[in-house]
């Protein structure tokens, strides 16, 4: 990897990965490996990959991660419609404004391989200036969220911090 010049990093990013069966050590997380390598090659300084199983814990870890004053948290799973897939829920109270179009956009892609696309309850939004993204727990979910994510991520952010630069 070739190194930055001072300055030139994004900033930090997390990786939430709501996983019952991961976090349980029972299943391979494999988004999270993925969305890491993802952010560090668009010069972001990404965190290891939190952990943690459906429902409540997936709040405590964004908050947790949030606590840390991340440029960009993104999150794979807990988005479909089983009784504990709860990554909405727990995102949504934490968002201070909502960016709907990211995620008509991820699903869109989605669409177009799968109409299961269409079940993925994700959101996407600023909580301050850090930005959350809810991406599906499938690796080509993952895939199609951060091809929707690559040309907008840097101009987004910002505009987050206040920097209207073209």
């Amino acid at each position: 990897m070739s190194a930055c010049e001072p300055g030139t990093s994004l900033g930090t990013a997390a990786v939430v990965i709501a996983s019952t069966r991961a976090a349980l050590g029972q299943y391979e997380d494999r988004t999270g490996p993925v969305i890491a390598d993802w952010l560090r090659e668009h010069g972001f300084d990404a965190q290891p990959p939190v952990v943690v199983p459906d429902g409540a814990p997936v709040g405590a870890a964004l908050r947790a991660v949030l606590a840390q004053g991340p440029a960009v948290v993104i999150t794979s799973g807990g988005t479909g419609l089983s009784p504990d897939d709860q990554t909405p829920e727990m995102t949504l109270p934490l968002l201070d404004r909502e960016i709907p179009g990211i995620m008509e956009a991820i699903r869109s892609a989605g669409l177009a391989k799968t109409p299961m696309a269409a079940l993925s309850r994700g959101h996407a939004g600023l909580a301050g200036t850090t930005l959350i993204v809810n991406l599906p727990g499938s690796p080509s979910g993952v895939m199609d969220g951060l091809a929707v994510l690559d040309p907008i991520i840097k101009h987004l952010l910002e505009q987050a911090g206040g920097h209207h630069g073209h």
